[in-house]
C-alpha cells in the first residue's frame, strides 16, 4: 500500500509539471505567478508526504542535529518533513537536518526540480513572447 501512496504522489507531481506546459499563459501575470506557487507547493507537499510515508513504514530517511528523528507525534513529523522538503527544494539545504539512505537519492532529485523550475519558467516565458 504504500507504494501506490508514492506512486499517486508522483503522478500527481508530474500531472502539475505536465499541466503547466498545457495550458496557455501571458508573459508576466498574476497566472505565471500563482503557476510557479502552486507548483513548487504541490512539488514541496509531494515530497514530504514521501518522506512521512517512508518514515511511518520504518525506513529511516531524515536525521537532525546527527541523531534519527523520533518523534511520536505524528503531525511533528510531517511539519519536519515539510520544512525539510522546503529548505532542499527552495535552497541547498541549512544543515540542519540531513537526508541519509534513500532519503539521499530522494533529495537529490527534489534539489535538481528545484533548481530546474524557475529556468522551465523563464523558458516558457521566453517561448511565449516569441510568439507574440
Amino acid at each position: 500500500m504504500t507504494y501506490v501512496w508514492i506512486g499517486v504522489i508522483v503522478f500527481i507531481i508530474c500531472m502539475s509539471f505536465f499541466s503547466f506546459w498545457q495550458t496557455k499563459r501571458s508573459v508576466i501575470s498574476i497566472k505565471n505567478f500563482i503557476a510557479i506557487l502552486f507548483v513548487y507547493s504541490t512539488t514541496m507537499i509531494g515530497f514530504a508526504l514521501v518522506y512521512t510515508i517512508l518514515h511511518i513504514n520504518g525506513h529511516v530517511v531524515m536525521m537532525e542535529n546527527g541523531k534519527n528523528i523520533e518523534t511520536s507525534n505524528f503531525l511533528q513529523y510531517v511539519e519536519t518533513s515539510l520544512y525539510f522538503s522546503a529548505v532542499t527544494l527552495l535552497s541547498v539545504g541549512y544543515g540542519d537536518i540531513v537526508p541519509i539512505g534513500i532519503g539521499r537519492w530522494i533529495a537529490m532529485v527534489e534539489a535538481l526540480l528545484g533548481y530546474a523550475l524557475p529556468a522551465a519558467f523563464v523558458v516558457r516565458t521566453v517561448m511565449d513572447v516569441e510568439r507574440r
